[in-house]
């Protein structure tokens, strides 16, 4: 079992897991407007079985999607980490920085915040080389953070999402990749 690594921003906490994080995160992942660049919102049973892959690979690797917890209320917020991507692309391997923030905590800097404190971990603690994400084009807001944190967009690796079906609306995907000498250049 890897050691786990929990992460600290100026206003987050990014840590493990806890059995009262499954009601909210069922409720941000049932969430329309949350979950509108996704194909689909997720069940209760959905929503607990991703928590449970999100432990497994805490188990396996020591980082994962680490859950959001604000310091100054403790409230719980979303979610914000890294994982192999899962399916095979031209960009592959790779390591992919996701995140997703309750609604009502949206506007406010926290995604680019811990997303910052997660690219910290991936260059100095694990040492990784480059970190990738990608959203559907039409997701601008997501677009907008990963600008924000320095990762740059990667149109030769845009892609049509392999685990959805042709002509999906959100089929076509936006790559952006930031290595590690470019965010150690711009520290």
């Amino acid at each position: 079992m890897a050691e786990m690594i929990e992460l600290h921003s100026p206003r987050l906490l990014l840590r493990r897991w806890c059995s009262e994080d499954r009601e909210p995160f069922a409720a941000l992942n049932a969430d329309a407007e949350v979950m509108r660049h996704f194909p689909a919102c997720l069940s209760r049973e959905q929503s607990d079985r991703l928590l449970q892959r999100i432990e497994a690979d805490f188990a396996e690797r020591g980082f994962g999607l680490w859950a959001l917890q604000r310091k100054d209320s403790g409230a719980f917020i979303g979610l914000t980490g890294l994982r192999p991507v899962g399916f095979a692309a031209p960009f592959c391997p790779a390591v992919e920085m996701a995140w997703r923030v309750a609604r009502q905590h949206w506007r406010q800097g926290f995604a680019s915040e811990a997303a910052r404190a997660v690219l910290d971990c991936a260059f100095t603690r694990l040492a990784l080389d480059q970190v990738v994400a990608f959203t559907a084009q039409g997701n601008l807001a997501s677009q907008a953070v990963m600008r924000a944190i320095g990762m740059r967009a990667d149109p030769s690796g845009d892609f049509d999402h392999p685990l959805l079906p042709a002509g999906h609306r959100l089929s076509r995907h936006l790559l952006y990749r930031l290595l590690r000498a470019e965010w150690e250049a711009a520290r």
